[in-house]
């Protein structure tokens, strides 16, 4: 996968406020309020910047957390995992593997079969109806 580097006045241009906060400078949409939070809609959820698919709608499920969840990726190629020890924790980051939008973060309390959950701003994605 070739990757994609911009400079920020580049993704500025192509990015809303919003998308490039949270995609570009690794902020977060406050709960309930990302547009994928509630969507039930069959599709795959892109990469906002570049637009690597990252996550199917058969793997969404409803966290109570306030931000999409998915239990596994697309591809394990297309997501990288660092380890985030920002705001006095630590926790693992999910980053497109291709431009290295910032995602969201994956946690160890999903559901079966993986027990993981991918958390997801809604700013980081972009939805493709099936």
């Amino acid at each position: 996968m070739d990757k994609i580097i911009r400079s920020d006045d580049e993704w500025k241009e192509l990015l809303t406020q919003e998308q490039f906060e949270v995609a570009r400078k690794k902020g977060t949409e406050p709960a309930f309020t990302g547009k994928y939070h509630d969507c039930h809609e069959n599709g795959i959820y892109k990469c906002v910047c570049c637009g690597t698919d990252l996550f199917s709608s058969k793997t969404k499920f409803e966290s109570g957390t306030g931000w999409p969840s998915f239990w596994a990726p697309v591809a394990e190629e297309n997501i990288n995992l660092i380890i985030d020890t920002s705001h006095f924790m630590i926790r693992t980051e999910v980053l497109c593997a291709r431009c290295d939008a910032h995602l969201g973060h994956v946690f160890d309390d999903g559901p079966p079969p993986t027990g993981k959950r991918y958390c997801m701003n809604s700013a980081s994605l972009k939805f493709i109806k099936d």
